[in-house]
């Protein structure tokens, strides 16, 4: 199964290596579809590597080459394909090649065509890295790989102010996180000798306990920036300037759950320090309907998505934190396949808008545009977590541990959660398909999107409607090295009675949606005056605290260096020492003259002092 590994891995690299031989050349569909060609192998060696895991129980390990090896350290390029790890690896892959077909229409008339298929197939390749590691430093090459890859996207067009800068926010606010996983890194090295999973998870039972804390810390610090939780969250609503499938790839599937797969990877660490764990359940609640609200009153369709986004990574670092980690992989993986058809869906709606994402602008092209609102009304059932779909067994699983934790506060705030977030999902799917037309057929004209690019689409919803029936499997399979949270403490009325409460919420902010923009016209206009409302159009007013307090501070404090200590200290400081150099030299030179009577004198005057000197010190 060797071949496999290297297979799912180098795959993506190859078609990214290949696209960069045209990327300066006119558009090519081969890059797309050679890319695309080589992720759906990458996809067909992870399935064959989860049947294999799945029947045998084996987990494999190959090193590819040693890497570092100084002293007491030593890394392997090396990789694991383990419970975990498969699920990852397959999740990543089903969607990235689906998001690879969807953008060779998508991207049919961008001159950059080639660039961008080859920076999507890195992506993968990073990701892949990131999640196959078998230490903290191949997956943090993988985590920083991701990472430029992501800049390169979400400034894919570069030309554009906005993006440019979406790209360096997204990017810097990474670094500081990642700063904190170094710093985690640091420490396990440090404590325990070394950097491989095994060895540091076998012995961090015997680290003291604010050691064990101050590890877990940081290497949640690193989960916070790449996952984009409070207070480093305001990249990822930013970072829509790029293309639309980068989206439903970096911003539902991939890169922003590297930080919940590092929470679940380090399960062995985070089991001996339950109050970190604690904290962490208690920032994804808040993040979670912090992101919610912001979503309800946004008129920017990919905006919403994305905090949509935002609100259920803090479902999953709920369910993480609170011990339930199989629960918080389970929700990641159907999270990925309604999330990402959901950003695909709104790629066709942007298509077929001219690039419109105004909510406000658009109504009534279900008519025109039948098979994508199909799809995007089906993942917006799943989001809100109706039953039968994937969303529903995985959202409600989340609950259950909340509520099995005797954490009731964390429970209330996740079940106003989903109300607020069937709500603002239908108010989407409402305002987009349904309802009278604001746009005029003269000013655009919508059509549906290529037949290819819905059938890339189909996968993803089918599996957004039956990934959750395989809960029961899924359990036996992951548990086999994830610790197996069972609701011990919930009886099995009360967990009825919490799925009836919780449908009902969901059900209810949908009936209010449907009230509200199917049959009427929203809120009136009143509602944008109110306080309430400013509050959350503005994030919360987060941005314009960190352009205040914060960027322009900073940028005040790194003028005030230049010109003070960079040019009139160390650049004075620099000439200054230059200067005496160069005059002492000019005075020097004169006793250059070649005249070999005053060359003799300057020789025994030399020789006269250097006896002088060894006499001295002899004498002492």
């Amino acid at each position: 199964m060797e071949k496999f590994i290297y297979i799912a891995l180098f795959a993506p690299l190859v078609g990214s290596l290949v696209a960069a031989l045209f990327s300066m050349q006119p558009k090519n569909a081969f890059t797309g579809w050679f890319t695309s060609f080589m992720l759906a192998v990458s996809m067909i060696a992870s399935l064959n590597l989860l049947q294999h895991v799945y029947t045998t129980d084996e987990t494999l390990n190959v090193v590819l080459f040693e890497w570092i090896v100084s002293g007491s350290l030593n890394i392997p390029m090396g990789f694991v394909v383990d419970h975990v790890s498969v699920v990852m690896m397959t999740v990543v892959t089903v969607v990235s090649t689906m998001v690879h077909i969807h953008s060779i229409g998508y991207m049919e008339h961008d001159k950059g065509f080639n660039r961008y298929f080859s920076y999507l197939s890195a992506f993968v390749f990073s990701m892949l890295v990131l999640v196959m590691s078998d230490n903290f430093a191949v997956l943090f090459i993988g985590w920083e790989g991701v990472g430029v890859c992501s800049w390169l996207l979400i400034g894919f067009w570069y030309h554009k102010e906005s993006a440019s800068w979406a790209a360096n926010e997204a990017f810097i606010m990474n670094r500081v996180g990642d700063l904190g996983l170094l710093l985690g890194m640091f420490l396990i090295y440090w404590n325990i000798g070394s950097l491989q999973y095994d060895v540091v998870f076998a012995n961090v039972a015997s680290l003291e306990t604010s050691t064990l804390t101050w590890i877990g810390i940081l290497l949640f610090v690193g989960a916070m920036g790449k996952s984009a939780q409070f207070p480093l969250h305001t990249w990822l609503a930013d970072a829509m300037e790029g293309p639309t499938p980068v989206s439903a790839l970096i911003h539902a599937a991939t890169m922003v759950t590297a930080g919940v797969y590092l929470v679940i990877r380090s399960n062995e660490l985070y089991a001996l320090i339950p109050e970190v764990g604690y904290g962490i359940a208690c920032l994804g609640a808040f993040v979670a309907i912090f992101a919610a609200t912001m979503a309800l009153v946004n008129n920017d369709m990919k905006r919403i998505i994305a905090y949509s986004t935002l609100s259920q990574l803090g479902y999953m670092f709920v369910a993480a934190g609170l011990g339930a980690y199989w629960v918080a992989l389970f929700h990641l993986a159907t999270h990925a396949f309604f999330k990402s058809v959901l950003f695909l869906g709104a790629g066709n709606v942007m298509h077929a808008m001219d690039d419109e994402l105004d909510i406000r602008k658009m109504g009534g092209l279900h008519q025109k545009m039948k098979a994508t609102s199909i799809i995007m009304f089906v993942a917006s059932l799943a989001l809100a977590g109706i039953f039968p779909l994937a969303g529903f067994f995985s959202k409600d699983k989340i609950l259950e541990a909340a509520f099995n934790a005797d954490a009731y506060i964390l429970w209330a705030t996740l079940w106003i959660t989903a109300g607020l977030t069937a709500f603002y999902s239908f108010r989407l799917v409402f305002k987009i398909f349904f309802g009278k037309q604001n746009y005029s057929d003269e000013q655009f004209h919508p059509h549906e999107a290529k037949s290819f690019v819905i059938a890339a689409m189909l996968p993803l919803a089918v599996l957004a409607v039956i990934a959750g029936w395989f809960e029961h499997a899924f359990i036996d399979f992951v548990t086999k090295i994830l610790p197996s949270w069972e609701a011990s403490n919930t009886a099995s009325s009360t967990v009825w009675i919490l799925i009836l409460v919780t449908s009902a919420i969901a059900i209810g902010g949908i009936a209010v949606a449907y009230v509200k923009y199917f049959k009427g016209d929203g809120f009136s206009k009143e509602w944008e005056n109110k306080a309430i409302y400013k509050l959350l159009i503005n994030q919360y007013y987060v941005p314009q605290f960190y352009e205040k307090f914060v960027s322009k501070p900073y940028y005040a404090m790194s003028v005030w260096f230049f010109k003070v200590v960079e040019i009139k200290i160390i650049d004075n400081t620099i000439d200054s020492i230059a200067r005496f150099i160069y005059k002492l030299g000019t005075n020097i030179r004169v006793i250059q003259s070649g005249n070999l009577s005053t060359s003799l004198r300057l020789m025994v005057t030399g020789l006269i002092m250097g006896l002088v000197f060894a006499l001295v010190l002899a004498v002492i």
